[in-house]
């Protein structure tokens, strides 16, 4: 989509709602009790315009580093928006998650500028209380089963691949950007749509990390899709979440 689509779309989408996308009131602040021990912060936008028994997609955001912290708002700064405006300007009623990983905890333990990592039996402290936060939504919110969605950048895009190796049938379709998970798993994500991106230039999280998953699950016999991006070093989020095809590829997964 051209530009000027792409800013036709956005005013329309203030225009018909009222809000700033840029902002954070179209998201709801709350925190999550985990029964198992801890709390965790969290943004909800809940789908518009449901009524009845209707049900809509859901889409868990898991962001990075950068967006650790206590303030429950960091964690909206990068693509968010987008993935709201995009779906208001096309009438699809989602329901968008993003909790906020506590400073100095991460979605994964392990360090990011690593060529690899094994996956841990249990997930970290953050991850546990995120995939139960996602259970609750799932139950609590008028959501799609069959449309579940999740994507995350960097810290996050490590989440991403972590969270659909430990519930791969949760998930119709994910997006992780610029992360890395354990290739011994890739049998299981082999039937996911996945589409996973990353800049060529990375010196963060090593382009290595997403290609050995994408070579690994091919060699299972999936078919997942890979972008990587030219002369791109570590914000390979922003050319992502402004693509309208790549979010029109995620809306029209269905498990």
């Amino acid at each position: 989509m051209n530009g000027s689509i792409r800013i036709g779309a956005l005013a329309f989408a203030v225009c018909l709602w009222g809000v700033s996308l840029r902002g954070n009131e179209a998201f709801e602040a709350k925190s999550f009790s985990s029964p198992n021990g801890g709390s965790l912060l969290y943004r909800i936008h809940k789908a518009d315009g449901l009524e009845g028994k209707a049900t809509g997609p859901l889409v868990f955001f898991l962001h990075g580093a950068g967006e650790r912290g206590s303030d429950n708002e960091k964690q909206l700064n990068h693509g968010v928006s987008d993935i709201l405006a995009y779906a208001r300007a096309d009438g699809i009623p989602v329901t968008i998650v993003a909790p906020q990983c506590p400073l100095g905890k991460q979605w994964v333990d392990t360090p990011w500028g690593d060529l690899s990592h094994k996956m841990d039996k249990e997930p970290s402290d953050s991850m546990r209380m995120a995939m139960e936060l996602l259970d609750k939504i799932i139950e609590s919110q008028p959501v799609d089963r069959k449309r579940i969605y999740v994507t995350g950048l960097s810290m996050g895009g490590f989440g991403t691949w972590d969270i659909i190796q430990r519930q791969p049938k949760v998930f119709a379709a994910a997006m992780p950007v610029c992360g890395g998970g354990d290739p011994a798993f890739a049998k299981k994500l082999k039937k996911m749509s996945l589409w996973a991106f990353h800049g060529d230039s990375d010196t963060v999280v090593k382009t290595q990390r997403s290609r050995d998953m994408i070579d690994a699950i091919r060699k299972k016999g999936g078919n997942p899709l890979y972008t990587e991006y030219k002369n791109t070093k570590h914000n390979a989020w922003e050319p992502t979440y402004s693509d309208n095809t790549v979010l029109n590829w995620l809306f029209e997964q269905r498990r």
